[in-house]
């Protein structure tokens, strides 16, 4: 059974300037588009965005509560990486693993191309 490891992130609130970037949806698809590189390049996956409520402070007796924008990632733990690299293919066919949120049976090949 594979495990993950799950990192949660504020989602970006503002946008970023570019050269050719004109509008706020545009630069704020850039500055998520930063950080979804950023992450992917340490090895996360991207899984979903999420809106929690979350109680905070407002004056000095007071609170509110406000959604807060957070952006999911997860990755193998590390031990399940050198376990998934290491499948051995030794009568030629193609291994498979089910692939996640796919209905059940279907499979996606891993190993070396055949």
């Amino acid at each position: 059974m594979t495990r993950f490891e799950y990192q949660v992130i504020p989602a970006p609130s503002k946008g970023e300037k570019a050269r050719g970037v004109r509008n706020g949806t545009e630069r704020f698809a850039l500055a998520l588009t930063a950080v979804m590189n950023r992450m992917g390049r340490d090895g996360w996956e991207y899984v979903r965005a999420e809106s929690l409520p979350a109680e905070e402070k407002s004056g000095l007796f007071r609170r509110t509560t406000a959604l807060q924008h957070v952006l999911v990632f997860r990755r193998v733990l590390g031990d399940d990486v050198a376990r998934l690299g290491a499948v051995e293919v030794t009568t030629g066919a193609v291994q498979s693993l089910p692939v996640a949120n796919a209905p059940e049976g279907i499979a996606r090949p891993i190993g070396p191309a055949v």
